[in-house]
Order: C-alpha cells, then sequence, then structure tokens
C-alpha cells in the first residue's frame, strides 16, 4: 500500500546524502598537510566521527527507504486457521464481592466467553478467592444468560461484548430491522432481569455448598464445571468456577495462592 510523505522523505533523504557527500570531499580535499601533527590527527579523528554517522544514517534510510506494512485480516483468521487455533484458557480473579460487584464479574466473565474464538477451544477460569455463594450464583446467572448473548453477538457483529457496555450506549434498533429489534429487546430483557437477580440477591435454595463455609478464610474446596449449550445446540465456552480451601492454621498466600491452585 502507498505511505504518505514517502516521497518527501525520499527527497529528504537525498538531500542529505548530497550533504554528506561535500562533507567527505571538504574533509579529503582540504586536509591539513603543512600544519602541526596534532592539528592533522583532529581533522582525521573527526572526518572519521562524520564517516561512521554517515554510515550509521545510511542503515536507518534503507531500513526506511521503502517501508511495507501488514495488515491481518482478522474475518479470515479463524476459517484459515480454526483446526490449528491451540486452546487458550483465561483466568478471572476476585476475592471481595463488596469490592468487586458479582455484576460486574458476571459481565467480565461474559465478555470473555464471547471472544471471537472456537468455543471449543476457550476456556474461562474463575477464581473466587472470597468463596462468595453470591459470586457463585451470578456465575450460574452467567452461564444461563451465555446462550442467549454469544449467539446474539455472532449474528449482529456486537462489538462491545459486556452487555452492561453494550445496552449502555447502544441505540435501540429502528422498525427496519425487525429481527435485530425482536433479538435486541429479548436480550436486553434477559440480561436486565438477571443482573436484577444478581443484584438482589435471589439465591435458590438448592446452592448448598456454601452450608459448609463456615468463613471466607475456613471452607472446604468449591469446584464447578459451567458446560452449556445455545439454543440451537451449539457448544459455548467452558466456564469453570473455584474457591480454593482455605484454613486458619495454613497461610493462603494471597492471589499467588489462588494462581496456584488454577
Amino acid at each position: 500500500m502507498a505511505v504518505k510523505g514517502r516521497f518527501l522523505f525520499r527527497l529528504f533523504a537525498a538531500s542529505m546524502a548530497l550533504g554528506i557527500g561535500f562533507i567527505c570531499y571538504y574533509r579529503l580535499r582540504l586536509l591539513p598537510v603543512a600544519s602541526g601533527k596534532l592539528e592533522r590527527w583532529a581533522w582525521i579523528g573527526l572526518f572519521h566521527c562524520e564517516l561512521w554517522f554517515s554510515f550509521y544514517w545510511f542503515l536507518t534510510v534503507i531500513c526506511r527507504w521503502n517501508p511495507v506494512y501488514r495488515f491481518p485480516h482478522k474475518n479470515r483468521l479463524s476459517l484459515r486457521y480454526e483446526k490449528e487455533l491451540p486452546g487458550v484458557d483465561i483466568f478471572v480473579c476476585t476475592a471481595d464481592p463488596s469490592a468487586e460487584p458479582p455484576s460486574m464479574v458476571m459481565n467480565t466473565v461474559l465478555s470473555v466467553m464471547a471472544y471471537d474464538y472456537p468455543p471449543e477451544k476457550l476456556n474461562i477460569y474463575l477464581s473466587d478467592d472470597g468463596a462468595s455463594e453470591l459470586t457463585f450464583y451470578a456465575m450460574l446467572e452467567a452461564s444461563s444468560f451465555s446462550k442467549q448473548w454469544l449467539p446474539f453477538c455472532k449474528k449482529f457483529k456486537v462489538e462491545s461484548r459486556s452487555p452492561e457496555a453494550y445496552f449502555r450506549t447502544a441505540v435501540e434498533p429502528d422498525s427496519h430491522h425487525p429481527l435485530m429489534l425482536k433479538h435486541w429487546l429479548l436480550v436486553k430483557k434477559l440480561y436486565e432481569e438477571a443482573k436484577m437477580r444478581v443484584e438482589m440477591k435471589q439465591i435458590p435454595e438448592e446452592i448448598r455448598e456454601w452450608n459448609l463455609v463456615s468463613s471466607r478464610n475456613d471452607h472446604q474446596t468449591i469446584f464447578k464445571i459451567l458446560i452449556a449449550a445455545d439454543a440451537e445446540g451449539n457448544v459455548l465456552p467452558t466456564l469453570v468456577y473455584l474457591a480454593r480451601e482455605k484454613r486458619p492454621q495454613f497461610h493462603h498466600h494471597f492471589k499467588a495462592g489462588a494462581m496456584n491452585a488454577l
């Protein structure tokens, strides 16, 4: 592709080369012969410095004389290398539901689940170092809502993959796009309902693991694998919840210990 300013740069480089040529001619033409030895060596030293500068400048100009810029076609990478793409594990860490609201953690998880990457090769691990049942419930809601959110992002090429950020800034589609409007309203309604349930702490009674959790620093390991499929049966990224075991008599090493557990 054509690069703006290439002609001006080459014109500038040519003028610099001409100036360097005049300097070299001047140094060679007027080399002091009759002067003292000190003056002659000073002249030669300056000439060597100028030659080194000229050589360095020549190398930089060669690299910039004909630059080539390459831009990947992101929409083609998955089609061309989908079978060769490696598995990707994404770690999301949280520790305090009061400082890191579960609804925000849910949005973070949904945004990484919606990556443009083969879903069967994408695994998201949530490390909950606070062992919060509300955070776990938010992950259940995220897993359920992802059945609608991920196909919606893929079908309509949604760029802001966080539902909260998307619905805060997106404009409601007009009536000229009835299919998108129908899906948009449905997904927005489902998200607002899921967010409300999380913020209102409407935790179902069937979540029993936390009956044995005496405190956030004294509990057994809680490990859940949440694998979901969308309405059409397509596989979605794997979502894993982990609250590592903690005991008061053993140091948990904060975030480093949580990452080691993952």
